[in-house]
């Protein structure tokens, strides 16, 4: 089967990035970013709390906010579905750089916390200067850098730990900083056990 057998759920594997769509997230930060930075976290949270409500499980999330105003989002889920092609590379599904398809362009999206639309991962990719997504899953792990939505490495392997689940690790200069107490009040998830740091 090659790749452009796979089906696609959330994202469209056949492609990898969608500087169009890319665009047009920057393009209207306020339609698809209301409430800045909070909002980004949102957006990246809502991932591992779907997961964990189709496993049946209650998942652990940790959020850190570093000095530098950047953010990290680590979470104990199963890991970005990564399948190796018909050459036998490795290849992630595309979140960061491509529209989900359940959500962007629903006028229907189910609310975020914060009462505004879900769009997707890409959102925040897209209004980050800098993002790194790490992915442990059974069958490997791996990392891989964005800037802006467009990957700016390889998808590079990485030591399991022998654990699975994702990082996610971003900065963007289109937001201020926020503050423990700011995430506390937005983030109700309900099938998600939240843990907030700073570093």
């Amino acid at each position: 089967m090659t790749r452009a057998d796979w089906v696609n759920t959330t994202h469209d594997w056949a492609g990898s990035v969608d500087r169009e769509h890319l665009a047009q997230i920057r393009g209207d930060v306020g339609r698809y970013a209301p409430g800045g930075l909070l909002h980004l976290v949102q957006e990246v949270v809502a991932y591992p709390d779907d997961e964990a409500e189709s496993s049946g499980r209650r998942g652990v999330c940790t959020i850190t906010l570093h000095a530098d105003g950047s953010i990290t989002v680590v979470d104990d889920g199963r890991g970005t579905d990564t399948r190796v092609d018909e050459h036998g590379r490795p290849i992630k599904k595309p979140v960061m750089a491509t529209q989900d398809l359940r959500f962007f362009e629903d006028p229907a999206a189910p609310l975020l916390p914060d009462g505004h639309p879900r769009r997707g991962m890409s959102v925040v990719a897209a209004l980050s200067d800098r993002l790194t997504h790490t992915n442990r899953r059974l069958n490997g792990s791996w990392t891989q850098r964005y800037e802006y939505g467009v990957p700016v490495t390889d998808l590079d392997p990485v030591d399991s730990h022998g654990t699975t689940g994702t990082s996610v690790h971003f900065h963007s200069t289109y937001f201020g900083p926020v503050s423990v107490a700011d995430l506390q009040a937005c983030l109700d998830f309900r099938h998600l056990d939240i843990i907030l740091s700073e570093s």
